[in-house]
């Protein structure tokens, strides 16, 4: 018999198009499992997850970029389709953000944590996030953040190169676009470019002093913090691979015990009152040995199924358990439990763990997912080669300027 109240199904929603989504398979996945009947709002086109076993069914998103009338109503027509009350889990965060916004509207049609409606966009902007650290006195990049050209070039000459630049709300910015939501700068006219494409990206920018990754400095922590505010399910990770290396996501995790990185949770979301599943990054200084803040996402990290326990709880089960008024079981911990993102870490996926280890794609009960990933990513894999190829070729063929003639010396010097 099931833990979950399987009579009170799951909507999992995401706005963000990556196909290749591992967390949100591994929320249908859990839940599936254990008997929740799982819905999934998000794009099936073009994304693997569609294939799963455990998904009831999909349902079409808002567009990118969707405003808070599209998103509601579109989970009002999930929620009229369902006709009864659904759990409501956000996968991206977009959709934290828009379900913080909305919650008196969803209700009665979805259960959610009770927390200020701004809370989660509060934390996951990433400039508030760092006077929410000094005001909790949590580790934190020393980080500026420019009102001009000018002053994007003297904050990068304070900071020293190379840093990090961010993006204050990421999720604003622009697909096709080329910006990244966290790139490393490495001199002054990056900085004043950057800058100069405020307005396209959509938030502020922000230059953070950089921090450098190496061997056990890469830290997560995910977890659940229930009606009470204590933390429960989830823990802390170690992150060994990164996609892409040195600045991206989990592609290797490992759940290692870590009491001050557990304390500096605990203690940053009791503080905030946060109630709901986050998700949060943290480097420590190799010189300080200090553990600092770098990112508080308010919705489940995408390798939140490392810290499956010996009950099998998770963060996505543990929200589920809380909000239908169950108890939550007290699982063991399953130190040196290994998580792999298969096709970032392919051969880490051939590697023996000992201490056991689960693939983001791959599953012996649901095994068309990976199949269709597979295929997807040598697609993407390929069209990626071709363009790359395409750029080179085109470069190659375009001929050599010519030797400057007499008459045109002064239009040469004007363009040097």
């Amino acid at each position: 018999m099931s833990l979950l109240d399987t009579r009170v199904p799951a909507v999992l929603l995401r706005i963000d198009r990556n196909p290749f989504h591992h967390g949100t398979l591994g929320a249908v996945r859990s839940l599936g499992r254990a008997g929740v009947e799982v819905h999934v709002v998000a794009d099936s086109a073009r994304s693997p997850l569609h294939a799963s076993r455990y998904v009831r069914r999909m349902h079409p998103p808002p567009l990118p970029g969707a405003s808070a009338d599209d998103i509601l109503v579109a989970l009002r027509r999930v929620a009229d389709r369902i006709a009864r009350p659904a759990v409501l889990i956000p996968m991206d965060d977009a959709s934290a953000i828009a379900v913080g916004r909305m919650r008196d509207e969803l209700a009665p049609s979805y259960l959610l944590p009770t927390m200020p409606g701004t809370l989660s966009e509060r934390v996951a902007d990433k400039a508030e996030l760092a006077a929410v650290c000094a005001a909790a006195d949590i580790p934190h990049p020393v980080t500026l953040v420019p009102d001009s050209p000018a002053r994007a070039v003297d904050d990068a000459r304070r900071l020293g190169f190379p840093l990090v630049a961010k993006w204050s709300r990421p999720w604003l910015l622009p697909s096709g676009s080329g910006l990244r939501s966290t790139v490393l700068v490495r001199s002054e006219q990056e900085a004043r470019e950057l800058y100069l494409r405020t307005e396209e990206a959509g938030s502020r920018l922000l230059l953070q002093a950089y921090l450098p990754p190496g061997e056990d400095l890469d830290w997560f922590f995910h977890g659940y913090a229930d009606r009470s505010g204590a933390v429960r399910a989830g823990g802390p990770g170690r992150k060994q691979l990164a996609w892409p290396r040195g600045a991206g996501l989990t592609a290797v995790g490992c759940w290692t015990p870590n009491p001050q990185v557990r304390a500096l949770a605990e203690r940053l979301t009791g503080e905030l009152g946060y109630r709901g599943i986050f998700d949060l990054d943290f480097r420590r200084c190799g010189a300080t040995g200090r553990y600092h803040l770098l990112d508080f996402n308010p919705r489940p990290g995408a390798q939140f199924r490392l810290f499956a326990d010996s009950a099998g709880l998770d963060v996505v089960r543990a929200l589920h358990l809380d909000l239908t008024g169950r108890p939550l079981p007290d699982g063991a911990p399953m130190a040196g439990r290994r998580f792999v993102v298969e096709n970032y870490a392919p051969l880490a996926a051939l590697r023996p763990a000992p201490a056991g280890r689960e693939l983001a794609w791959y599953a012996r009960d649901d095994r068309a997912p990976g199949w269709a990933m597979w295929a997807q990513w040598c697609r993407h894999v390929s069209r990626r080669m071709r363009e790359r190829l395409g750029s080179t070729a085109v470069a190659s063929q375009r001929p050599a300027p010519r030797a400057a003639s007499p008459s045109s010396d002064d239009n040469e010097k004007a363009s040097s």
